[in-house]
């Protein structure tokens, strides 16, 4: 069985946003009930949670920002956006997300444990250097990814964002960095308005943004072809030390807010596909952190088969799942990344 560790607290449960917030505790708990089914329990490795050291936190947002969300400790309610506020716990849970998936990419890096899932709230990859916005507080996975360069040493970090939303946190962190490739698929046009095609990176980052804008009602077959035949190549040619992953469950096709229609099979199937660019790159280390999702049961039942899949319960075939796809959608998609990023990637 491969050693797959979990990042699991209670005190993630703290933050709130309000009675009728799709973002409520009642997505974790569901997930925290799995784990302790019988055929889930004892089967992982916890990653000890700690707080976000601000060091950490300076790598990705500025020190105002900081100060800023520090100010909201103990307080009841500070509105941030209008989508997104904070509770009396929310800023420990904050630096508990950001600090216990540090915690994890330390761990797969030193080979403790093989790969790891970061059962984390409040989400973050839209939050900016400056600012939080779409329910995100710290941008948690760049968070890992600026200690992985930093830290760690690794001059080569792919994040993949899998997210129903375009991480345009994520992105503006890293577009003129060209040690970290990111890669988003998103439904488009939507919150938060970026992610185009031709957004591909800045100056020396050039090339290392990858985004994968897709219409409405794309599914396990058109996902998982994305993924074989665009993200394969290029995280090939890239060679990554470590794969990060944003897993948005906002992606199945019950979300309320989404309209996509990807089912457990295929978050199996796409978390499948990144192990397997990891064997072939970078000994398997992947470490995946949880965004959205908001259908409660769904995302549970998802985030189960993404643990089966990370720990070798499971082993889902590829093909079966990308032949249900609709191929004009796939390759109208593939072009569109080719015209862009031809010239970047040999073989897109």
């Amino acid at each position: 069985m491969t050693k797959t560790g979990i990042v699991k607290d209670e005190r993630f449960m703290e933050h709130q946003m309000g009675a009728q917030h799709p973002e409520s505790p009642e997505r974790l708990e569901a997930i925290y009930a799995m784990l302790g089914e019988p055929d889930m329990k004892g089967q992982f490795i916890d990653v000890p949670v700690r707080r976000a050291e601000r060091e950490e936190l300076l790598l990705i947002h500025s020190s105002d920002y900081v100060d800023r969300l520090a100010a909201t400790e103990g307080k009841a309610h500070t509105y941030l956006d209008p989508d997104t506020q904070t509770s009396a716990g929310s800023y420990e849970a904050a630096l508990l997300a950001a600090g216990g998936l540090c915690e994890a990419v330390s761990m797969v890096d030193s080979g403790e444990i093989d790969n790891a899932f970061a059962l984390v709230r409040p989400p973050g990859h839209h939050a900016e250097r400056s600012r939080a916005m779409g329910f995100c507080l710290f941008n948690n996975v760049a968070i890992g990814a600026g200690y992985a360069r930093e830290r760690l040493k690794l001059d080569r970090l792919l994040v993949v964002d899998w997210d129903l939303h375009h991480g345009n946190g994520t992105q503006h962190s890293f577009e003129e960095d060209p040690s970290i490739l990111y890669f988003s698929t998103h439904q488009y046009p939507y919150y938060p308005g970026t992610g185009a095609f031709n957004e591909t990176g800045r100056d020396e980052g050039e090339g290392r943004t990858v985004n994968v804008p897709l219409p409405v009602g794309c599914g396990d077959g058109e996902y998982l072809g994305i993924f074989e035949k665009i993200l394969r190549p290029v995280a090939l040619e890239f060679n990554p030390q470590m794969i990060l992953v944003s897993a948005g469950f906002d992606i199945y096709e019950g979300d309320p807010l989404g309209g996509m229609q990807v089912t457990p099979k295929g978050f199996a199937g796409l978390t499948r596909s990144i192990m397997e660019m990891a064997d072939a790159c970078c000994a398997g280390k992947v470490v995946i952190t949880l965004e959205g999702g908001y259908h409660v049961q769904g995302q549970r039942d998802s985030v189960k088969e993404v643990l089966k899949e990370l720990s070798g319960i499971s082993k889902t075939s590829l093909s079966d799942i990308i032949d249900e796809g609709d191929p004009r959608i796939l390759e109208s998609i593939i072009q569109k990344v080719a015209e862009v990023h031809g010239r970047h990637w040999k073989d897109v």
